[in-house]
């Protein structure tokens, strides 16, 4: 069973909602999902022995959580390339934080990306939980579960 490890970044709670509800969504197409608090992932052996790993972080004054910007870094470490990822985020106004984890994961882990990044406002807005489950549902089936 492909495994997958979803960890967000939050102020609040929104970002945990969108986070287990992409887990959800793996879960529904027959994968493992584990989802984790950025601020849990302490060293680089936290983050392996998975085949797919999703990020998220809310948006706080344009800027990703400070977790996550830790948790990027210590994802340099280990060997993520060609794995398959995404990233994801909850926003009040802008909505930068997903695109640049996105881009960091594409461009400089060199992951196997799924579509875009998940933005939203909040996993119960407009469609939202659909929305989470169906982003989670892609990376279960990139995973081949």
């Amino acid at each position: 069973m492909a495994k997958a490890l979803v960890v967000y970044a939050t102020r609040g709670s929104d970002t945990k909602s969108i986070a287990d509800l992409i887990g959800e969504g793996i879960r529904f197409q027959g994968g493992e999902a584990t989802v984790q608090n950025a601020t849990q992932i302490k060293k680089e052996e936290d983050l392996e022995g998975y085949d797919g790993y999703v990020f998220g972080s809310a948006t706080y004054h344009g800027e990703m959580m400070q977790g996550m910007k830790t948790l990027l870094f210590l994802a340099e470490r280990p060997n993520l390339k060609g794995k398959v990822a995404g990233s994801f985020g909850a926003f009040g106004w802008s909505g930068e934080a997903p695109g640049r984890i996105f881009e960091t994961m594409k461009n400089v882990f060199e992951m196997e990306m799924v579509n875009g990044p998940l933005k939203l406002k909040s996993a119960a807005l407009g469609g939202g939980t659909q929305m989470a489950q169906d982003y989670g549902r892609e990376i279960g089936k990139r995973l081949g579960t």
